[in-house]
């Protein structure tokens, strides 16, 4: 069984499969396009709503376009969603206030880029995997698995602007659990450091990426996990709040 066969599988019967790892990024990312073809994902267009981040400015930075009918707007009730791991990622989602092309993705650096961007809020992404392994899989396999998505809510937008990201604080509470804070702890340093890379990735076919397409930017706070019944509460100080009941 080759990878887009196993996560087509996977995901029709609702259980995990062993990983299938593609040869190369180059097929994991084909392997992202085949499953959204085969679920028609996207038969509306171009996705609106993307996934983009890596460790650390040297590491390989990944890119996943995200399926519509898993991206809600806060407060969300997850209720039948297919969810197992149920890893949460406390996330700042940048929105593009024009549309980019290739020609114009091609240009940017990050301060340029930036300018791009009309809003922000706080988001919330569900960790989830169509692998057995779980996030112990393969590197490529989980970059063909959406980069390990489950689902994405999203808070109130509010106007961007650059801060010292070094002191923005982020809070996340999980069920009944003491909440946890961490500050300046982006893995870029800055959110939208992913925004050049991101643009040029998901230009690249000849799309156009149209003014209001959100991408989520990476976690603030590693991968807690939750529980089924949970509410997930997450708020960045001077920025907004989004939750979801699990």
């Amino acid at each position: 069984m080759n990878t887009v066969d196993a996560l087509i599988e996977a995901r029709r019967s609702g259980r995990p499969v062993p990983a299938v790892v593609p040869a190369d990024a180059s097929a994991a990312y084909a392997a992202q396009a085949a499953v959204a073809q085969a679920f028609g994902w996207f038969a509306g267009g171009v996705p609106r709503h993307w996934k983009s981040g890596g460790p650390s400015r040297t590491a390989l930075q990944t890119h996943a376009p995200l399926p519509p009918d898993g991206v809600w707007a806060s407060p969300a009730r997850a209720g039948g969603w297919p969810l197992r791991m149920r890893g949460i990622e406390a996330e700042l989602a940048l929105r593009l206030g024009r549309d980019v092309d290739a020609a114009l993705a091609a240009t940017l650096d990050a301060a340029a880029a930036m300018a791009l961007v009309d809003a922000v809020c706080v988001s919330i992404e569900i960790v989830e995997s169509r692998w057995a392994e779980g996030l112990d899989a393969p590197a490529l396999a989980k970059l063909a698995d959406l980069q390990s998505h489950g689902a994405l809510v999203l808070g109130a937008w509010v106007p961007f602007a650059p801060r010292d990201w070094s002191r923005q604080t982020c809070r996340v509470t999980i069920g009944s659990a003491a909440p946890m804070e961490f500050t300046g702890t982006h893995s870029m340093g800055d959110p939208a450091w992913v925004l050049p890379g991101w643009l040029r990735h998901a230009t690249a076919g000849g799309d156009t990426l149209a003014a209001g397409t959100v991408v989520t930017t990476g976690t603030w706070c590693g991968l807690p996990l939750a529980a089924a019944g949970d509410r997930v509460h997450v708020a960045f100080p001077g920025i907004g709040e989004a939750e979801v009941q699990l």
